[in-house]
């Protein structure tokens, strides 16, 4: 029997692309990665209160796109990143810089590859706001006509692979950041809380980090930031 023809796919320059700077960004910077969970039972309640309130989709990505922005406010290593300079006569040199904006972009799947919108200050936004503009620029995408503004700037990154039912992944910091929070799937747990055993909705939260630019404590404390504005989402809501 013959064996079947081998079929051969040529890649897009979007897929060289991402390639190049993802194998860049494993071979450069040295990352560490921590995760926890968190009680969103209180946050998707809220969000379909508010969708039906506001007359607009609130997803529960806004939510996450507007704790990472608030958290960053209290941990602005968070945002910083390696720079390298060379000097007159030769001298190479390196320093952190703390960027000046706090700009989410969050992982889309486009027909033309993954693609990353940007949120720009987000810190500075409602979450009707973050929702509108995350529905925005997600069509943008699906419809390839993100516009070169539109993926230029962030200085911290988002993944969500709940909404594909992946329960827990880590994924790879994209350049020019040092940090990405990848979100699982929301699930049905049985947890004790206030001395009763109680059936709530968790989520598992990963953060991968660069250690050149971060260390372990400063990060743990980030996530735990993210995770206290995550289960008091009214904290969420101008």
């Amino acid at each position: 029997m013959n064996s079947p023809a081998e079929i051969h796919i040529p890649l897009t320059n979007i897929q060289r692309l991402i390639s190049e700077r993802m194998l860049r960004s494993k071979r450069s910077k040295p990352c560490f990665y921590i995760e926890l969970k968190a009680d969103v039972t209180e946050m998707m309640g809220l969000r379909h209160n508010l969708t039906k309130a506001l007359r607009t989709k609130i997803t529960s990505n806004a939510f996450f796109v507007r704790a990472l922005a608030l958290a960053v406010r209290q941990y602005p290593m968070m945002v910083a990143r390696v720079i390298e300079e060379n000097q007159i006569g030769g001298r190479r040199i390196a320093y952190i810089r703390i960027a000046e904006a706090i700009n989410v972009g969050f992982a889309v799947n486009a027909p033309q590859g993954l693609v990353v919108p940007v949120i720009k200050n987000a810190d500075n936004k409602t979450l009707a706001q973050i929702a509108s503009e995350e529905k925005l620029l997600t069509e943008k995408a699906r419809s390839k006509k993100l516009r070169l503004e539109d993926i230029e700037g962030q200085t911290i990154a988002l993944s969500n692979l709940g909404a594909y039912g992946i329960d827990s992944f880590i994924g790879i910091v994209p350049p020019p950041t040092s940090t990405i929070l990848d979100v699982g799937n929301v699930l049905q747990a049985v947890v004790a809380k206030d001395g009763q055993i109680k059936a709530r909705k968790m989520v598992n939260l990963s953060l991968a980090v660069d250690r050149t630019v971060i260390c372990e404590y400063y990060a743990a404390r980030f996530l735990q930031s993210i995770k206290g504005l995550i289960e008091k989402p009214e904290r969420l809501i101008d």
